[in-house]
């Protein structure tokens, strides 16, 4: 395994896919008491984080969170592929060290970028465990590690 599948996809704590598993609409839409954002909230900032530092432009960073919500389960499944493609690309760099070295803004590479993403992304799936938890879907149940 290389350092970049492991820091977008497998390391650390559990694999992302099984994070994000088993979940419906309504359990990633909904926002315990107190709680500002759902589980869709803060899988869709982490997504266009992500996708703002590996193909920038790709993604509008105005909005931090979603201003709508997603009425079918299947857009929820379709961010999760997102995020998932996402990291894939991100960990697939490791085979570009040329594109790992190069300077994004002065003195900073992709490399450097890529750090920051994944630790971004692990403070967030950190809320998102924890949302889980709070609303009782936690752990995923056992089988595939599928988004679906």
């Amino acid at each position: 395994m290389h350092q970049l599948e492991h820091l977008f996809l497998v390391g650390e704590f559990a694999e992302r896919s099984r994070l994000l598993s088993g979940l419906t609409l309504a359990q990633a839409t909904l926002r315990p008491d107190g709680v500002p954002h759902s589980i869709y909230d803060e899988l869709w900032h982490l997504v266009r984080y992500q996708q703002s530092n590996l193909a920038p432009g790709s993604a509008s960073t105005s909005d931090l969170y979603p201003t709508t919500q997603p009425e079918h389960e299947d857009q929820w499944h379709a961010l999760v592929q997102v995020f998932l493609t996402g990291a894939r690309t991100a960990a697939d760099l490791e085979q570009a060290p040329d594109r790992l070295a190069a300077e994004v803004t002065p003195g900073w590479s992709l490399a450097n970028e890529l750090s920051c993403v994944a630790v971004h992304n692990a403070y967030h799936f950190g809320k998102i465990v924890a949302l889980r938890q709070r609303i009782g879907a936690w752990p995923p149940k056992a089988g595939p590690t599928s988004a679906q």
